[in-house]
C-alpha cells in the first residue's frame, strides 16, 4: 500500500464518527453498530414493495438501523458457513430491494468483495467481465441464476446463493442462509486499510468494462469527502435512483428511499412515482444522471422540500440545471460532481455558477466542473494514448491549455483486476518527498484550469478528433450547436487517420421535428459554427434517428459507434489515404 495513502485512512477512521470498538477497522460497514445503538428505530431504507391500486408503489418495506445491522449480521454468520468468507469475490445480481442491502452490507461485514456488473451491458461484455473476475460464489435473483446456466456465466463459483422462495438452480435461498446465521452476533471483519473491499466494473461506454478494485480505505474516505464536499449530517431523508450510491447513506447517517424506477433506464423513469415518494416520506436529498434529472425538469413539478440535489455520471444539460434550480426552493443547492468509477469526486460546482458559465460553454469553452475537492491534486498534462510509468515523464501544462486531467487522492484507485494493459495505460507512479510514493490516476478526460483555478471539462481523450488544423473536443464543439432550439443533441466524430481526420456532426432532432425542415437545420448549424474560430472548418452534417446511448446513465453518446454508422452510410466523407 502506498504510505501516504494509509495514513490518510488512518486519520478518516479518527475523525469518523465510527464506533470506538472498531476504530481501528477500515469498513464502510463499521458505521452500522453504532448507529444501531443510538438510533436503532431509525428508518435506514425504504423500498417500493408492490403497487396499489392508484399505481403508486405502497413502500410497505422498510429496513430500521437495527435490523440492518441485525440482519446483515445474520446473513454474514450464514455466508461464512457456506464458504463465503474475507477475501471471496462474489458476483451480486440482485435488484434494489432490502435483500440487495442487506446482502452487501452483510459482505462488507464478512470482509469478502462484492462484484458488481451492470446488467443492462452488453451480454457478450457481461461474460466476459465474469470471466476475468472468476468469483468465487454467485448471489443472484432466480433469474440471473438461469441466465449464469444457460450461457455459461461464472463457471469458478462453487457458491450459488438465490434471493428466490426455492433454491432452484442455486444452494441455497439467501432466507435460509440468514436464518443459519441467526444470532450469530457481530461480525465485522478486522479490514484494513489496503484490503480489497469491492470490484466495481465501469458502465464500459468506451470500449470493454474494467473491474475497478475499491480498497477499503476507498469506500471510508469517499464518505469523508461526499459529507464535507455536500454538507450532509445525519437525520436527512436521500432519494438515491442509482442503487449503489444509496450503500453510502447509512454510513452517512442517512434514511434512503429507493424509488420505485428501473435504475439501468433513468430516461424511462415516471416522474410521478418519484413525485409521490419524494412528498410523502420528505425526501430532502436527491441523487440522479443527468438523464433522470431531465425527467423531472420536463414533468414541471416542484420540488418544494428538496434541499439538495446531486447529479453525476455525465455533464447536465444547462437547461436541465436552469429548469431544476426553478423548481428547487430558492436556497436548495444543485450539486454536479465531477468523476468516475476510479476516482470520484474529484471536483464539484454548484448549480447557481454552472449557469453562469453556460454562455462560455456554448461558445466553446468546455463545461466548467468547479474547482477539485480540498483532499485531490488535480494537474493537466500533455495529450498522448502511450502508457506514462513515472511522473517525472510526464509534461505538465499550464492553465488553460487544454490535456489529459490526472488526479491524486484518496479515492484514487489503484488498478483494475486482471486488466494489467489497462491500469498501466491508466494509472502514473509518482515519487513524493521522504521515499512515500502515490498513483495518479489519468481520467481519460481532457480540460483545462481557468484563471480562477475552476477545471473545465473539454470531453473524453478518445473522442477528440484529430484534424490538419489541430485537434477538436466533444465538449467544446457539442454544445455550440445543441444552442439551436431544435437540436436534441449532437455529437462530434472523426473519419479517416488521426491528424487528417474529417469532423463530422451527427445531430439527433428534438422529436416531432419533421425530416423536411433538415435542409433549414443545417443551413443554421452552419450559421452556428462559423460564429466561433473552432467550429468553423466543420462542414459535414448528418441527421441520424436515435443516438445510441450507454445503458446506465443514458445520456453518454456511444461515438464509436455513430462514426462507424457515418462511415458506411456516407461513404464520401470518409478522406482518401
Amino acid at each position: 500500500m502506498h504510505v501516504r495513502s494509509m495514513r490518510h485512512a488512518r486519520a478518516l477512521r479518527a475523525s469518523d464518527p465510527f464506533d470506538a470498538m472498531s476504530a481501528d477497522i477500515c469498513n464502510i460497514a463499521a458505521a452500522l453498530p453504532r448507529l444501531a445503538r443510538e438510533a436503532p428505530d431509525r428508518v435506514a431504507m425504504r423500498c417500493p414493495g408492490r403497487r396499489g391500486r392508484d399505481g403508486l408503489a405502497r413502500y410497505d418495506v422498510t429496513l430500521t438501523y437495527a435490523e440492518l445491522d441485525a440482519r446483515s449480521d445474520a446473513i454474514a454468520a450464514g455466508l461464512a458457513k457456506r464458504g463465503v468468507v474475507r477475501g471471496t469475490r462474489a458476483v451480486v445480481m440482485v435488484r434494489p430491494t432490502p435483500e440487495f442491502f442487506l446482502l452487501m452490507f452483510a459482505l462488507f461485514k464478512a470482509g469478502a468483495v462484492p462484484v458488481l456488473i451492470d446488467p443492462g451491458i452488453d451480454k457478450r461484455a457481461l461474460r466476459q467481465c465474469l470471466d476475468e473476475a472468476q468469483p468465487q460464489a454467485f448471489i443472484g435473483i432466480p433469474l440471473a441464476h438461469v441466465a449464469r446456466m444457460l450461457l455459461g456465466w461464472a463457471r469458478s463459483a462453487r457458491v450459488r446463493i438465490t434471493t428466490g422462495a426455492r433454491a432452484r438452480l442455486a444452494d441455497a435461498t439467501l432466507a435460509q442462509v440468514e436464518r443459519d446465521g441467526a444470532d450469530a452476533g457481530p461480525q465485522l471483519a478486522d479490514t484494513q486499510p489496503d484490503d480489497v473491499a469491492a470490484v466495481l466494473f465501469t458502465s464500459g461506454s468506451t470500449g470493454v468494462p474494467k473491474g475497478v478494485v475499491y480498497r477499503h480505505r476507498h469506500f471510508v474516505a469517499q464518505i469523508e469527502l461526499l459529507r464535507d464536499a455536500f454538507g450532509i449530517a445525519p437525520g436527512g431523508v436521500d432519494l438515491p435512483t442509482f442503487p449503489p450510491f444509496a450503500l453510502f447513506d447509512p454510513a452517512l447517517g442517512l434514511t434512503s428511499v429507493i424509488p420505485d424506477m428501473d435504475p439501468t433506464r433513468p430516461a424511462q423513469a415516471d416522474p410521478k412515482r418519484l413525485h409521490d415518494a419524494i412528498a410523502r416520506f420528505g425526501v430532502d436529498r436527491l441523487f440522479g444522471s443527468p438523464a433522470l434529472m431531465a425527467v423531472l425538469a420536463r414533468h414541471g413539478a416542484p420540488l418544494p422540500g428538496v434541499r439538495h440535489v446531486t447529479s453525476a455520471g455525465a455533464p447536465v444539460p444547462a437547461e436541465v440545471v436552469a429548469r431544476m434550480r426553478e423548481l428547487l426552493p430558492a436556497d436548495a443547492q444543485f450539486w454536479t460532481p465531477y468523476g468516475a468509477t476510479e476516482c470520484l469526486p474529484v471536483a464539484v460546482i454548484e448549480g447557481q455558477e454552472l449557469e453562469a458559465t453556460r454562455e462560455a460553454t456554448e461558445a466553446g469553452a468546455g463545461t466548467c466542473v468547479g474547482h477539485a475537492v480540498a483532499a485531490n491534486t488535480v494537474r493537466i498534462i500533455a495529450i498522448t494514448d502511450e502508457a506514462i510509468e513515472h511522473w517525472r515523464d510526464v509534461r505538465e501544462l499550464p492553465a488553460h491549455a487544454v490535456g489529459e486531467i490526472t488526479v491524486a487522492g484518496p479515492t484514487a484507485t489503484d488498478t483494475y483486476f486482471e486488466r494489467e494493459a489497462q491500469t498501466r495505460l491508466s494509472k502514473i507512479r509518482e515519487a513524493l518527498p521522504g521515499g512515500d510514493e502515490r498513483i495518479v490516476h489519468r481520467m481519460g478526460d481532457v480540460g483545462y484550469f481557468d484563471d480562477a483555478g475552476r477545471l473545465w471539462f473539454c470531453g473524453r481523450k478518445s473522442h477528440r478528433v484529430e484534424t490538419a488544423r489541430g485537434p477538436l473536443y466533444t465538449e467544446q464543439v457539442e454544445p455550440v450547436f445543441n444552442a439551436h432550439p431544435q437540436v436534441r443533441r449532437s455529437a462530434l466524430v472523426g473519419l479517416g487517420v488521426r491528424g487528417a481526420q474529417r469532423p463530422v456532426l451527427c445531430v439527433e432532432l428534438e422529436p416531432g421535428t419533421s425530416r423536411a425542415q433538415w435542409v433549414r437545420i443545417e443551413q443554421e448549424l452552419r450559421a452556428l459554427g462559423a460564429a466561433h474560430a473552432h467550429t468553423g472548418g466543420i462542414d459535414a452534417f448528418v441527421r441520424h434517428p436515435r443516438f445510441p446511448v450507454d445503458i446506465r446513465h443514458n445520456a453518454k453518446i456511444g461515438r464509436e459507434a455513430l462514426a462507424t454508422w457515418v462511415a458506411k452510410r456516407f461513404p464520401a466523407l470518409v478522406p482518401r489515404a
